[in-house]
């Protein structure tokens, strides 16, 4: 996987939805080249992997999408966060830069060191990160054409025990962490989000993780670009961490097409 543009995949929905499920997070890939530059030996790499990767999101929203009315569109990350985080900001807004995880991670779940000192992350941002920003800006932008609006809901999961690295790890951790944003997220979508998450044990709002992903070109800009972010705690519905997922993903993957059916309408 060398193309940029094969780092992610666009998996068309239905002409009429407005729905992208975004899976940023799930794969485990890290290209050769990109290997070279992490200082940690595959034993460490393997641990990290199994702490940071949202596994098993990408079957989540797959059999979401499958069992929904109404097919939603998919954008997935066929590359680990590893690589560049899609869903940070590239530059000092990022207030994850305090734990050494911008854009480009430096440092580990654990704060050891991913890069060395003085990693130059320009040319992952410009090889992997920005046509990555584009093709999603862009898949919105054709939502928008088609059907005068598009929902992106994030595809996340979540560990049972905070990790060093979050910076927000002492508040709630509940089943299901909704995260939210003013502007982008209305009362309509967050309620149809908590109806279709209700029957596991409770949702909360953005904690431990808070936010939603919304391209930069209609971040705080336009109305008709709504979004939420669905953060699952793995215990649901894998072994942590990293291992295998359990029978808790079937239940998940039908009430995100719960919930995308409730937005198709």
């Amino acid at each position: 996987m060398t193309d940029a543009s094969a780092s992610f995949r666009l998996h068309p929905g239905a002409p009429d939805s407005p729905v992208i499920l975004h899976v940023p997070h799930s794969s485990r890939d890290i290209p050769a080249g990109v290997r070279a530059g992490i200082v940690l030996d595959e034993e460490a790499l393997t641990r990290e992997l199994d702490h940071i990767t949202d596994a098993h999101t990408a079957e989540i929203a797959a059999r979401a999408a499958a069992a929904a009315g109404v097919t939603p569109w998919r954008f997935v990350n066929r590359l680990s966060r590893l690589v560049v985080d899609p869903e940070r900001f590239p530059d000092e807004r990022e207030e994850m830069l305090a734990a050494g995880m911008g854009a480009v991670y430096t440092r580990t779940t654990h704060r050891e060191v991913l890069r060395p000192e003085g990693f130059d992350g320009r040319p992952l941002l410009e090889r992997y990160f920005h046509p990555y920003a584009e093709a999603v800006t862009a898949a919105v932008e054709e939502r928008l054409e088609a059907v005068g609006r598009a929902v992106v809901i994030d595809v996340h999961s979540y560990p049972t025990k905070a990790l060093p690295y979050e910076l927000h790890g002492e508040g709630p951790r509940p089943p299901v962490c909704l995260g939210t944003d003013p502007f982008h997220t209305p009362a309509a979508l967050l309620d149809a989000a908590q109806q279709a998450f209700a029957g596991f044990g409770g949702t909360g709002l953005d904690s431990p993780f808070a936010g939603t992903y919304v391209p930069l070109r209609h971040y705080g800009k336009a109305a008709n670009v709504s979004a939420l972010m669905v953060e699952i705690r793995r215990d649901l519905y894998m072994d942590e961490p990293g291992g295998p997922a359990g029978p808790g993903l079937d239940a998940l993957a039908g009430a995100l097409a719960d919930l995308v059916g409730r937005l198709s309408g």
